[in-house]
Order: C-alpha cells, then structure tokens, then sequence
C-alpha cells in the first residue's frame, strides 16, 4: 500500500480511498499481466517479483502477503468474518434490501442466459452480466460495515457499484438495439437496473451525511 499512510493521514475520506482502490487495481492488473507472460517460465516468480518492485523489500517466501494483497482487493469481508467470529452482527449485508436487489438482478440475468444460449458469445451481455456481479460484489464491500473510521471506503465502494450498474445499463441498451433480447425483457431488465442504481444514489447521499454530520464539512470534499 506504497503511498498511503494510515496512522499519518488520519481518517480517510471518500476521495482518499478511490485514489487508494485505484492503485490496487492498477498493481493487481501488472501482476495478472506479469503472470499470464511468465506463467511457464521456471524463474516466473522471480521475475514478477522484480518487475513489482518487490525484490528491496522482501525476501522470496514473503512475496505471497504481497500477491494476497492484490488478488484481493475486497479484503475487509474478510477481516469482518475473523472480527465477527466472538461478536455476530444482527445483520449482514446479505440482509441489506440493496445487495439483495442487485443479488436478484445477477439470478436474473443469469435466467436470460438459459433461456437464450447465444447471448453467452454475445460481447454485450457478457459485459451486462460480467459489471452486474461486480455491482453486487462491491455493494457487499460497501455494505459489510459502516464503521465510524471507514465510512470512505464504504463510500468509494458504492461509487464502484454505481459505475458497473451504469455500463451494465449501457450494454442492456445495445442487446435492446441489436434484437437480441425483446423489448418486453429489457423492460424488466432496465427496471432492475434502475432499483439498484437509484438504491445506490440515495444510500450515497446518505453515507455523505452521516460523514458530515460525524467530521463536519470542512473535511469533506464536495
């Protein structure tokens, strides 16, 4: 996590976690890259380790922390379940009426598949697909804890969610223009889309509040 530090920083807001997020993703993207090219090579682990830096600062049995690290991003529904483990929360994120609608939105689009096999080769709704299970899972990031520390990264979260529910409306659109599903189905489609994205919109507008309401607004970048 080069350039973040937590303990110096403080609290971070929205801002501070999406810039963190996005390093992530770019780290995570050279290793898979640095693995699909060295995945024969004999010296494959040395390599990657050189090529991401990690050759100062670690030795060769340490390198797997680091790949853990980038293969997975949502790290903290991890750390909730070992944190929870003596002290169960009421409710989960499973419980949460937002993940369970964007949940039912994957069942369904999962359902259209069956009943049309063609749109698996279909590049458009394999994105439909593909950023709708990226919104649930990123809602379940955002919506495993609301504690008072992370209500950022909850935050930045929800803005992820929030961008895969919009290119997955975009690719309904285009299945829509293209014929390949009929305008009775992108109708419900869509009208799963929008309850998950406006679901997500107004949860933001409330997490914003609560981060004004506990740090006042001269923390908060509008």
């Amino acid at each position: 996590m080069s350039g973040f530090d937590r303990e110096s920083e403080g609290i971070w807001d929205e801002y501070d976690w999406e810039r963190f997020l996005q390093q992530q993703d770019q780290r995570t993207e050279k290793y898979m890259e640095l693995l699909e090219k060295y995945i024969d090579d004999p010296q494959r682990d040395e390599i990657i380790a050189r090529e991401m830096g990690w050759t100062q600062s670690s030795r060769a049995e340490d390198w797997s922390a680091e790949v853990d690290a980038l293969l997975e991003e949502d790290w903290r529904l991890q750390d909730e379940d070992a944190a929870g483990e003596n002290e169960k929360p009421t409710e989960s994120f499973e419980d949460h009426v937002l993940y369970r609608a964007a949940f039912g939105l994957t069942v369904w689009i999962d359902k259209l598949f069956d009943q049309n096999a063609s749109l698996q080769n279909e590049p458009a709704a394999i994105k439909l697909a593909t950023h709708a299970a990226l919104a649930s899972a990123k809602l379940a990031a955002a919506l495993s804890d609301d504690d008072v520390d992370e209500l950022g990264m909850t935050i930045a979260y929800l803005k992820r969610a929030l961008k895969a529910i919009t290119v997955s409306l975009d690719s309904a659109a285009k299945l829509l223009s293209e014929k390949l599903i009929a305008a009775r189905q992108y109708s419900v489609l869509q009208q799963r889309l929008f309850q998950v994205r406006d679901g997500i919109i107004t949860l933001m507008g409330e997490y914003r509040g609560e981060w004004r309401r506990r740090f006042g607004s001269e923390g908060y970048r509008s």
